[in-house]
This record gives C-alpha cells, structure tokens and sequence, in this order.
C-alpha cells in the first residue's frame, strides 16, 4: 500500500508491505523496479502514521521516528542503514567515520557511500546526515538542496 503526503521538501510518497514501512519516495516519483507498491491507501494505520511523524518532523516537534521499518537491500547495505540510524538528530557522520564504525578499510568509505545513495527510506534512515570528510555536503538521492533543507531544519548552525 501507498499515499502520498507533502513536506517542505516536497511530496512524499510513502510505501508499506505487510505492516512496515519499506519506502519513501521524493517527488518526482519513479516506477517501481522489483518493490512491491500495491494499491493506494490514504487511511491504512502505518502509513498515517508514518505521515504524521513526519510532519511533526518537519514542524521541529520530533527528533527521532517510532515506525517499523523494513528496508530491502544486500546484507551490506542494511548494515549501513541500521548504523545511519545511530546518527543522531541535528549531527553528521562523515562517510570514512560509518566505515570505520563498521569495521572498513580501504574502499569502505566509497563502499558506504554507495549504500547510503540506495536508502530506500530516507528522511527516516537519516542518510541525509552523511557528509564528506570535510564536512561538506556531497550527493543526496534527493538532490543537495534536499539535504541542505533537512540539516537546516535539525540545526540552524550547520549550514
């Protein structure tokens, strides 16, 4: 099932398979590849709610999100969303520094860059909180304005 809901950001379109949240999609939205995105449901109980989290979100009343989750990817790259989600409200991690909590060498910054790029629930796996090594921003699915938006929503001194 799926709705569709708007944010400062854009719409959204938000995806749940058996009772999880498995995608949330910007604006313009694709085709499904290999995911399943049913029906639309604008009243189905996880995806209202997942609405209203993210509202309260982008209104600067919630830090972190309470949703079952169920993101589908290569045993890698649910490792390093599961590590995203330590990042916490208002801080960023630089690529090397997930890399490194995971155990990485050599490519593993490029490796997480990559994962990190095919998140398929961003905003709530906070992907948007990865930076370069120096600090600054670099690529975002959503595009850098996006990311810019959202770390400025989290902490008026970041950028």
């Amino acid at each position: 099932m799926w709705t569709i809901t708007d944010s400062p950001i854009g719409q959204l379109r938000l995806v749940e398979d058996h009772g999880s949240i498995t995608a949330i999609e910007f604006h313009p939205f694709r085709d499904p590849d290999a995911r399943i995105l049913g029906d639309r449901d604008d009243d189905h109980p996880v995806l209202v709610e997942c609405a209203r989290q993210l509202a309260a979100y982008f209104a600067g009343e919630r830090t972190e999100f309470d949703l079952p989750l169920a993101p589908v990817g290569t045993q890698f790259q649910e490792r390093v969303w599961k590590e995203l989600l330590t990042i916490g409200y208002g801080r960023t991690a630089s690529y090397g520094e997930i890399a490194g909590r995971l155990g990485l060498t050599g490519h593993g910054a490029r490796a997480v860059g990559l994962a990190n790029g095919r998140n398929p629930i961003p905003v709530v796996i906070p992907c948007h909180r990865v930076v370069g090594a120096s600090g600054a921003l670099t690529g975002y699915a959503g595009g850098l304005e996006r990311k810019q938006l959202l770390l400025g929503l989290e902490s008026d001194s970041l950028f």
